[in-house]
């Protein structure tokens, strides 16, 4: 079980904590025992910058578990004072926290600002919401801030835009740590896209042509990523979603961008292209193991989504 601890300040923008909170809060309930939720600040009642009034948090602790993920929200702009006497007891404390590099602290918004301030940027790459990237580039002038990212991961360091984006930070996370397949039934429920850091050259095959709403396309993803390498044909597929062939394949175009026998395909190669970076069985072994006929129909499909062969992408992933 990982801590997630949410580090509260006054005037706290409660989307930048209710947003992730509930990411892994679903996260725990898919995976049991994943992530266990706290809330500290310096003081146990503070007022977020909507007027409601949070109270019974606990204390910043004096140690922080190994693995756990630290979560430093923002402020509303107009209470944003980094000399403030809350905000130097947390950038004192974040500073002692993220010495040690097993703890991943997650800032959203102005948490950034927080970050610089206890010298967790310096030299690294980062973001925060548009409205203080000029500020962020004067407090750490040896950082890289870039101003036109959901979010950026430099190290156990990592930065969002704000608000909505610390949904999108904390998927990203729970993918890296759960899988991508949590993540995608997180984002789901939670109705919001599945997105990952824009410094990505593309998206995963698992998150790929899921970012609509319609519950039938969803089933009938969601059977296909359960076992890729099943006998899927157009007939079981739209058994699956309890209608015609022909209609389903509509559905799939109009709502996933792709065709349902596509899909079955790109999910087949990611989990050849799996086997191959984290196995050493023959191509023939892996092409049985991911659905295809032969090595042959596995070249065939991959050469479709991968610029390199399977062997050179073995070579390099070594």
């Amino acid at each position: 079980m990982r801590k997630v601890l949410f580090a509260l300040l006054p005037e706290v923008v409660l989307l930048d904590v209710a947003g992730a909170a509930e990411a892994f809060r679903m996260a725990s309930q898919l995976v049991p025992d994943s992530y266990e939720l706290e809330f500290v600040a310096s003081s146990a009642s503070l007022r977020s910058c909507v007027g409601l009034q949070l109270h019974k948090l606990q204390r910043l602790p004096a140690e922080v578990p190994d693995h756990s993920i630290v979560v430093i929200t923002g402020v509303s702009s107009v209470s944003l004072d980094l000399e403030s006497e809350p905000m130097l007891q947390l950038t004192e404390w974040l500073a002692n926290v993220a010495r040690n590099e097993t703890v991943t602290v997650m800032c959203v918004c102005s948490g950034s600002l927080l970050a610089a301030q206890a010298g967790l940027l310096r030299g690294r790459e980062c973001t925060t919401h548009h409205e203080f990237v000029e500020r962020l580039a004067k407090m750490e002038p040896s950082a890289t801030v870039h101003g036109n990212r959901i979010f950026v991961e430099d190290g156990h360091i990592m930065t969002s835009a704000g608000v909505t984006s610390g949904i999108d930070l904390a998927l990203h996370l729970i993918g890296q740590q759960l899988g991508h397949k949590i993540a995608v039934a997180v984002a789901r429920d939670l109705v919001v896209y599945m997105r990952r850091t824009t410094a990505d050259p593309q998206l995963s095959a698992w998150v790929m042509h899921r970012n609509h709403i319609h519950p039938a396309v969803h089933k009938v993803q969601d059977a296909i990523a359960r076992n890729p390498a099943g006998n899927w044909s157009s007939a079981k597929l739209a058994a699956v979603a309890c209608m015609s062939a022909r209609n389903l394949g509509r559905l799939f175009m109009e709502h996933a961008g792709c065709s349902p026998l596509d899909y079955v395909q790109r999910l087949r190669v990611a989990l050849a292209r799996e086997m191959v970076m984290n196995s050493d069985l023959a191509l023939e072994r892996v092409a049985e193991r991911s659905g295809f006929s032969s090595a042959h129909h596995l070249r065939r499909v991959w050469r479709r989504w991968e610029r390199a062969s399977p062997a050179e992408f073995r070579l390099t992933a070594r």
